[in-house]
């Protein structure tokens, strides 16, 4: 590809990757792959295979929550960060681990808190969340553990604020895979530290 061509697509790629964190930002969207199909439409670039990546769109969110909602987004990350670090204090026998938006930063009201336990009994977070006399509803999820496609529990929570957590049940053995790394997965003690004074 020529050199004009690669620096139109590259181009591209970033006006899309701000269409989408726009509409992220603005319309409540909070699924990547629906974002970038709007932005591509609105940009006229519907048939484009040149998407940006989920992270191309999240830096382009940081910076449209950075420029254009400085005010209101701190204090609304801070208390989805509040409840995160709620609900893994309540379960922390199962070594939780947040993850996505709330974690990386680009959450807003509309955003679900995202918190993957670690158990190889898969009836002791049901059981811990009945004694506990949590609402909640119980559903399955499709994770790749080691290579292989596998179901595990899930589990929605609405807490008061209404906000609603999704906690995952991975088995033991996935705590250890090294497939964790801190900008996607922090545990308790990381969570804390993103909500010390001056962070």
């Amino acid at each position: 590809m020529s050199k004009p061509n690669l620096q139109r697509r590259d181009l591209m790629r970033e006006q899309l990757a701000h269409q989408a964190a726009k509409l992220m930002a603005e319309d409540g969207i909070t699924d990547h792959a629906m974002a970038k199909l709007k932005a591509a439409r609105q940009l006229g670039a519907a048939d484009t295979q040149h998407l940006p990546s989920n992270q191309e769109v999240d830096d382009a969110l940081h910076s449209y929550r950075t420029l254009y909602q400085s005010d209101s987004h701190p204090e609304c990350l801070q208390l989805l960060r509040e409840e995160a670090l709620a609900a893994m204090r309540l379960l922390e026998q199962f070594h939780p681990y947040l993850t996505g938006s709330v974690l990386n930063g680009t959450a807003d009201e509309e955003s679900d808190i995202n918190l993957m336990l670690f158990s190889d009994d898969a009836k002791a977070v049901l059981l811990f969340l009945l004694k506990s006399n949590v609402e909640f509803d119980d559903g399955e999820w499709r994770v790749r553990i080691n290579g292989r496609e596998e179901t595990v529990p899930s589990y929605t929570l609405t807490v008061e604020s209404g906000v609603q957590i999704h906690l995952i049940v991975l088995p033991e053995n996935a705590r250890h895979s090294g497939s964790r790394h801190p900008d996607t997965h922090a545990g308790i003690a990381a969570v804390e530290a993103l909500l010390a004074p001056g962070k």
